[in-house]
């Protein structure tokens, strides 16, 4: 039976000072590696040892799964790619989200952070945070690089290594780990679950908790039900999305 386990990246410099991250390359603060390290432990108290992991290029997730890795005390292997990044945020990268309310209005942000279809103002070129000017991605055709992106591009550059590097080894009866970012995840979950787009709005997903999917030959759900009940620890996975609610988006 194929087996996909969810995790976002634990608490990150930019989650704890409430900035609009994206693709900036920012680190995991000490609870956030607590947090992966916590996932790893959940994982192997349900024996649920994934065979393969996939990662973003950013080191939030990168890190997150490596120490997955430790927790478990295993050599699983991690493979890369950018279609795993979070979500990118445009020109409101490096921004506080309770300023850029003040700035904006708090119905622009709200559009810009939730409407599925609708991206920040494009990141300009002399903003510090540019990832065309990283190079973690001076391989990658600069037209593949995103200037700001909503749900919907999302799950457009995810799709096809899903299908092309994760599906495959789902299909083959590897259990899979996916750490990845809070957008991208909720972008896959739509896919998974088949969720609509005014409804994927409402979705939140915690730090360092691990999510389940238990899929039947085709990968779609075996069960039907909420995501949040997809929680490997339910009242931890409650605690730490109302925690990211509480703060001033």
């Amino acid at each position: 039976m194929p087996t996909l386990i969810l995790l976002r990246h634990g608490q990150s410099e930019w989650n704890e000072q409430n900035l609009f991250t994206g693709w900036y390359d920012c680190d995991l603060t000490a609870t956030g590696i607590k947090e992966a390290i916590q996932a790893g432990e959940m994982l192997l108290q349900s024996d649920l040892i994934p065979d393969v992991i996939h990662s973003s290029l950013q080191k939030r997730a990168i890190k997150t799964a490596e120490l997955v890795n430790k927790s478990i005390n295993k050599k699983i292997p991690i493979y890369k790619n950018w279609r795993l990044n979070e979500r990118h945020y445009g020109d409101l990268t490096g921004l506080n989200k309770s300023e850029a309310k003040i700035k904006f209005g708090e119905q622009k942000i709200q559009e810009w952070r939730r409407g599925y279809n609708t991206p920040p103002p494009p990141i300009r070129p002399e903003n510090r945070f540019n990832p065309k000017n990283n190079e973690t991605y001076k391989d990658l055709n600069e037209e593949l690089i995103p200037l700001s992106e909503c749900l919907a591009d999302v799950m457009n550059r995810l799709l096809p290594y899903w299908f092309s590097d994760i599906a495959p080894e789902l299909n083959s009866g590897k259990k899979v780990l996916i750490a990845a970012h809070g957008n991208s995840l909720r972008a896959l979950c739509k896919h998974l679950d088949k969720i609509g787009d005014e409804e994927i709005v409402k979705l939140n997903i915690p730090t360092g908790i691990p999510f389940i999917y238990e899929l039947d030959n085709e990968l779609n759900p075996k069960m039907k039900k909420p995501v949040s009940e997809r929680a490997i620890d339910k009242k931890a996975a409650l605690a730490r999305t109302e925690s990211a609610e509480n703060q001033k988006h």
